[in-house]
């Protein structure tokens, strides 16, 4: 027993009162629920604070000088119309928040973005490691009490009426790295719960926190906008720290920690499956079942490095994929709010307020892209040729909302969720199952803590492009809208190809998979042809 206590971690202090209260444990179908939930509410605390900056982007550097409507949808109309201050000819200019309302605003906003982001893929090789080494409750804890931190800290700057850029773009550089360490953390912690069945459709259901943060981010800070633009930072920032405190009470993040055997060790395959797990009830049962599981904790599996988790087959081509499908999908999420106010749809331009709750419907296909995406791979086992489908489909998506979205205003929401289904889906899917997957490979045979250091690995190489893509755009939008989406067509098609060589080998794979022999063909197996022609003579007979 000494030796075992020297192997686990602790369990959350929230679980340990709830047992105090129940007199008795849960089972293992109810801590995998709670894992599920908890892990989804923090990613989406964390998606939710990076929300603000897209928002209040029209306000920092302001085109059009308008009346805004008393409400914002979801409150008043989607669309709200524009009444110009001049003739209505020309759009004037607001006065906007120094340092970004000047000529180059739009590149310091684009500037301010790929800071974040670039810090935020820098940070993820780091944090990858790291939540392969630590305790993942309490290193997730701290990360999101400091990305909280400095995101409040970021919208303070409007009370403190501070008008220096490097005061800016330092908060978000520091915000960027705390940011880094949630999906790692999050991924590692599904896949310690969760086997491989099923993997797909379940975290692309549990993806959606991915949509729902941003969703909720766009709604709050859409809604405090009018009481000044620091309001849109201090809640969502707010928000993230006490979803930080509900992790460090709640969140058990090892199973064997806990008593249960880890789906994805080597022993595992020994005992029973989740089925008759969930079935050893109460804690009253705890010497059982702990005796039917491996006596080392989560502390006795060692973690592997950058470079021998870049070994296993597929991470390399998934990262490389994942780097152009996220770029188009952060383009997307830092600038679709901005492209919307600045767009005359069916003739007339939105307020601001409108143009970022309206943006959330590309999020609201992004969540049934993902959901579709997981659901198909998981019945076709064939995760790089529906990745390399999404992308190639995406291609026409955009091209239609380019053209035609801005015809009217229905269908501009019909083009925007199809271009969120298909462009947030192979993202979706890369960063969850893929990842899941590859971090617990049948080469590491289970004994390897690998699943946050590949995780990081794919999804640092997609933040790159992350922050390439909307500093791109910062510099392309001043040419026009059209070379924007050149880029991000560009960035799908090539996305789609880099999965090539995997996406032939998963057909090679099936076309060569044997065909099971049913059981009068292997009754025949061995007779001379001569006796089975005869033996099939007297069956017609």
């Amino acid at each position: 027993m000494a030796r075992r206590s020297e192997t686990v971690r602790g369990t959350p202090p929230g679980i340990l009162l709830i047992k105090s209260i129940r007199g008795k444990d849960w089972r293992q179908g109810t801590y995998r629920y709670v894992v599920l939930l908890i892990t989804f509410i923090a990613y989406a605390c964390y998606h939710a604070s990076r929300k603000p900056s897209s928002i209040v982007k029209s306000v920092m550097d302001p085109d059009p000088k308008m009346i805004i409507g008393k409400d914002p949808w979801p409150v008043g109309e989607i669309f709200v119309k524009e009444k110009w201050l001049d003739s209505g000819i020309n759009r004037t200019r607001k006065e906007g928040w120094a340092p970004f309302n000047g000529t180059d605003g739009t590149s310091k906003l684009g500037e301010i973005d790929v800071a974040f982001l670039a810090c935020y893929s820098f940070g993820m090789y780091v944090a990858g490691h790291l939540g392969d080494t630590l305790d993942l409750r309490l290193f997730l804890t701290s990360g999101m009490i400091g990305s909280g931190s400095f995101v409040v800290l970021f919208g303070m700057g409007y009370f403190w009426d501070i008008h220096v850029f490097w005061f800016y773009l330092l908060m978000q550089m520091i915000a960027g790295l705390f940011q880094a360490t949630g999906w790692p953390s999050v991924v590692a912690v599904i896949g310690n719960w969760f086997g491989k069945r099923k993997r797909g459709l379940i975290m692309g259901v549990w993806n959606a926190h991915t949509s729902v943060g941003n969703i909720s981010g766009s709604l709050l800070a859409a809604g405090v906008l009018e009481y000044g633009w620091g309001w849109s930072f201090i809640l969502p920032g707010f928000l993230i720290i006490l979803g930080g405190i509900m992790v460090c009470l709640f969140l058990p993040a090892y199973p064997e920690d806990i008593g249960f055997p880890c789906p994805n060790s080597s022993t595992s395959s020994v005992y029973t499956d989740s089925t008759d797990e969930e079935a050893l009830v109460e804690r009253g049962n705890s010497e059982q079942r702990v005796a039917n599981v491996p006596r080392n904790g989560s502390v006795s599996r060692r973690s592997i490095g950058l470079v021998q988790a870049c070994l296993i087959p597929g991470v390399i081509p998934f990262a490389l994929c994942l780097f152009f499908a996220k770029l188009v999908a952060y383009t997307f999420l830092y600038w679709l709010p901005f492209y919307i106010s600045q767009t005359a749809i069916g003739g007339e331009y939105m307020s601001v307020k409108s143009a970022g709750n309206l943006s959330t419907l590309f999020d609201v296909g992004g969540i049934v892209g993902g959901i579709f995406a997981g659901y198909i791979s998981d019945k076709l086992n064939a995760r790089a040729i529906i990745a390399a489908s999404f992308m190639y489909a995406a291609i026409p998506s955009m091209l239609l909302y380019r053209l035609y979205g801005s015809i009217s205003q229905t269908l501009n929401i019909v083009l925007m969720m199809t271009a969120g289904l298909f462009v947030n889906g192979p993202y979706a899917l890369i960063t969850t199952a893929v990842s899941a997957d590859l971090g617990t490979h049948k080469s590491l045979r289970g004994d390897s803590r690998a699943l946050a250091t590949v995780t990081a690995i794919i999804d640092g190489t997609g933040s790159v492009g992350a922050a390439l893509g909307p500093l791109l755009t910062g510099f392309l939008s001043t040419k026009g809208w059209n070379a924007v989406f050149t880029m991000l067509i560009a960035c799908a098609l090539i996305a789609g190809l880099l999965l090539s060589r995997l996406v032939c080998d998963e057909i090679t794979e099936k076309m060569c998979k044997p065909r099971p022999v049913s059981s009068e063909e292997q009754s025949f197996a061995g007779i001379p042809p001569s006796c089975c022609l005869l033996s099939f003579s007297f069956s017609m007979c």
